[in-house]
């Protein structure tokens, strides 16, 4: 098997750390000894071992670890955080070779890794499926890159491009959604939540459907809840006040701290996006799922910043109603729920 092909199996076992490793980037590596694949690691939950420590501590006969290459899709760190750095630990394993799908952009390794490993006489191959790991990496760069989280949009619309029924707020804490799509997209909703690190919507979206937000038709992380909520009109009786998650409520009102909600006072006459986007860096949160209606939606995309988009659209029809965004990307996927469509759009800038 060439480099390539385990550089693919280190992103394909990385993925078993989706929503679980943040702040840590979920990394995964591969040991490889005469051609055969002898252990495989990825990234714990945070504080746990990296995917390097995960993947050496898996190797049975430690013999062999001095004839072996390591694979690894993120260079390996140099420098003491939660955990100590793995590029010590390969050379104190005295691992030959090591193939790295990309550099670290992190200030705090940034090359060091590999300078690291190559004074110490390891033989070091860097930028294999570099695209690929860099797409896999894509929440950990952009968080870095352009200190804002990973966005991706999602919404739900009809046939006819209606994304819901024409109504009037409703405050009832038994307010139900108009559904678009059936119970399987659904259920995938649920599995995106659980990949991202956070949940946005509007003030309207959740006096009108006074939603959880949660991951309860799939497992996982539930996501922080973070609301819009200019004037603090959201009744204090819905669920997202509930304090079982972490909960952040934008505001230009005062409001006292609960055990597991904050208030954030931000100027939402003054470019609201920038604003948010700068408040969820600080929070060090590294993506969010965009929930919200259309003018939350259509906020986010007027402002170009947005980095995926995932679009239901269901099998019915409304005639008339609120109609859907407008959004102009590339479409990089479509997959079938059923009669539901999922089109996934990907942000060209």
């Amino acid at each position: 098997m060439s480099h390539s092909n385990f550089m693919q199996r280190c992103i394909q076992i990385a993925k078993n750390g989706l929503g679980q490793t943040r702040p840590n980037p979920m990394v995964g590596c591969v040991i490889v000894c005469e051609g055969k694949i002898i252990s495989e690691g990825f990234t714990s939950p945070y504080g746990g071992g990296h995917a390097e420590v995960n993947a050496i501590a898996a190797v049975k006969n430690k013999a062999l670890l001095k004839n072996a290459t390591l694979y690894v899709t993120l260079e390996p760190c140099a420098h003491y955080g939660k955990t100590p750095p793995c590029a010590n630990l390969i050379v104190a394993q005295k691992i030959p070779n090591v193939v790295i799908g990309m550099v670290d952009p992190f200030s705090k390794v940034a090359g060091k890794g590999i300078q690291l490993l190559k004074d110490a006489g390891c033989n070091v191959t860097v930028g294999v499926l570099e695209n690929e790991c860099q797409e896999h990496h894509k929440r950990f760069l952009t968080f870095l890159g352009k200190k804002r989280p990973f966005i991706v949009l999602k919404w739900a619309e009809t046939k006819d491009g209606f994304m819901d029924v024409e109504r009037k707020e409703t405050r009832l804490a038994d307010a139900k959604p108009n559904w678009i799509t059936n119970s399987f997209s659904r259920q995938f909703v649920h599995k995106i939540r659980a990949e991202e690190q956070a949940i946005l919507v509007g003030t309207n979206t959740v006096i009108n459907d006074n939603p959880t937000l949660d991951v309860r038709h799939w497992s996982g992380n539930n996501p922080v809840r973070l609301i819009l909520d200019k004037s603090l009109r959201i009744p204090q009786d819905y669920t997202v006040f509930d304090d079982k998650v972490k909960t952040i409520v934008f505001t230009e009102e005062a409001r006292v701290d609960s055990e597991n909600t904050r208030y954030k006072k931000i100027d939402f006459s003054r470019d609201l996006v920038h604003a948010v986007c700068e408040v969820l860096y600080q929070e060090n949160i590294q993506s969010v799922l965009i929930e919200g209606g259309k003018k939350t939606l259509q906020s986010f995309i007027d402002a170009n910043i947005w980095d995926e988009a995932l679009v239901f659209i269901g099998a019915s029809d409304f005639k008339k109603g609120l109609k859907s965004p407008v959004i102009h990307g590339t479409i990089e996927s479509e997959l079938a729920f059923g009669k539901d469509v999922l089109k996934k759009y990907k942000n060209p800038c």
